[in-house]
């Protein structure tokens, strides 16, 4: 051995050493700033998400899973940019539009955002309603205010970090989406020249299947709530390579999950010319897994979803409506601390779940229509993210760069269009 040999060999040893701690080091950061982009993109996945990619598996087969791709990447973008601008200016949506637009741009978005969140909740309460439905036969009257209640004490009574390991914990319900789509031996040819080949149906429940999709993927709610969350969490510029992860495994986690409910509802519902007309339909999409008891699989599944976003979304309109009037929005506030911030979450998980209890209420229509509401909302949202993200003023190096215009630039411009469309389709 020539005499560098073991210089060298220490200098191996004491560069791998440094290397190892690095990545735990970086493992213990990602576990720290995890949270904001996991929820927003799984809360996503919501019964109004499961619904829609349903319709659209069990009408169209594997013809628009190119939609929920191209949905999937608008997603990943927005949310980076969401995080981005909180992190970096330490405050929500809502404060930076009133503080760079004024008051009259801030009410016109809050405006948007409450009407969004309202139907989105509203969507929640009735995949509760309809999972218990299918669970226990139990009335809506019984377990939509039990659900009301158990959301609203979690997230207004704990404190911050618990209420996020709760909400983590329920993600977990999704798997039950993906074993199915495994199980139902779905064409896999298919579905991956559905992701890459665009071909729409020039129609408008064509349309409109394809513009809900985009409203249940890329939702207003996740828009304001992951911007406000990562102020909550106190994240600091020095964690946005890491919360990017986070954003990148939630969106993707969103996508894959929805792809795995169309292939579910395109190997068995589109090829048996089954549509889905309430949930008992899209629960036969389980049965290659379950069986007999795929209702009650499909149902926890639903649940689950339902519990989880109906716990997010009034905490997006909080955020937002305390933002907008410049109060305090933070879950470890008191109530006498952050008195907007909790009565807004109360009025409107309230009024969500009184328009749910209206007897005769369409519960498959209030799932689904919602989304495609969100996607005309989300032109009123959108061009402020945007703006906000180009503020180099307001970012510095952080503002958006010319590939960062572009891809939202983008984003923007196809969402417009195929509203546009749709609005045509339907007037013609």
């Amino acid at each position: 051995m020539s005499a560098g040999a073991p210089t060298r060999h220490l200098h191996g040893l004491i560069v791998r050493r440094r290397h190892r701690l690095l990545a735990a080091g970086g493992v213990s950061a990602l576990l720290a700033v995890l949270g904001p982009g996991l929820l927003a993109g799984l809360s996503d996945d919501d019964p109004a998400g499961i619904t829609t990619y349903s319709i659209l598996g069990a009408k169209y087969g594997y013809e628009l899973i190119w939609v929920l791709v191209v949905s999937t990447a608008a997603l990943i973008v927005f949310h980076e940019l969401g995080v981005r601008l909180g992190i970096v200016t330490g405050k929500g949506l809502l404060t930076l539009v009133r503080e760079r637009f004024g008051g009259r741009a801030a009410a016109a978005v809050l405006a948007a955002l409450v009407v969004a969140n309202t139907g989105t909740l509203c969507a929640e309460f009735a995949g509760v309603a309809a999972a218990m439905q299918l669970l226990t036969g139990m009335s809506r009257y019984v377990s939509v205010p039990i659900a009301a209640l158990a959301v609203s004490a979690l997230v207004l009574r704990e404190n911050f970090r618990r209420v996020e390991h709760v909400l983590l914990a329920l993600g977990s319900v999704f798997v039950a989406y993906v074993v199915s789509g495994i199980l139902a031996h779905p064409d896999w040819g298919a579905a991956a020249r559905g992701a890459v080949v665009p071909d729409l149906p020039l129609s408008r429940d064509g349309l409109l299947v394809a513009v809900a999709t985009v409203g249940t993927t890329l939702a207003p709610w996740g828009l304001a709530f992951i911007q406000s969350y990562a102020v909550d969490k106190r994240l600091k510029p020095k964690d946005l390579p890491y919360e990017r992860v986070d954003v990148v495994v939630g969106a993707v986690l969103t996508g894959v999950i929805g792809l795995f409910v169309i292939v579910a509802c395109a190997a068995t519902l589109h090829a048996a010319g089954i549509e889905v007309e309430d949930a008992r339909d899209a629960a036969r999409g389980l049965e290659p897994l379950a069986g007999s008891a795929a209702a009650t699989l499909f149902g926890l599944g639903f649940l689950g979803a339902a519990l989880l976003a109906a716990a997010i979304v009034p905490l997006s309109t909080a955020y937002s409506i305390s933002e907008t009037l410049g109060d305090k929005a933070d879950l470890d506030d008191t109530f006498s601390e952050a008195r907007p911030f909790y009565l807004s979450f109360g009025a409107v998980t309230v009024v969500a779940a009184a328009i749910v209890l209206i007897p005769g209420a369409p519960l498959i229509q209030l799932l689904f229509l919602t989304q495609a509401l969100n996607a005309v909302l989300l032109l009123v949202l959108l061009p402020f993210l945007r703006r906000l993200g180009r503020d180099r003023d307001l970012m510095g190096d952080h503002a958006l760069g010319r590939p960062g215009r572009i891809a939202t630039g983008l984003a923007l411009a196809l969402i417009a269009a195929s509203v546009a469309a749709l609005a045509v389709l339907t007037v013609a």
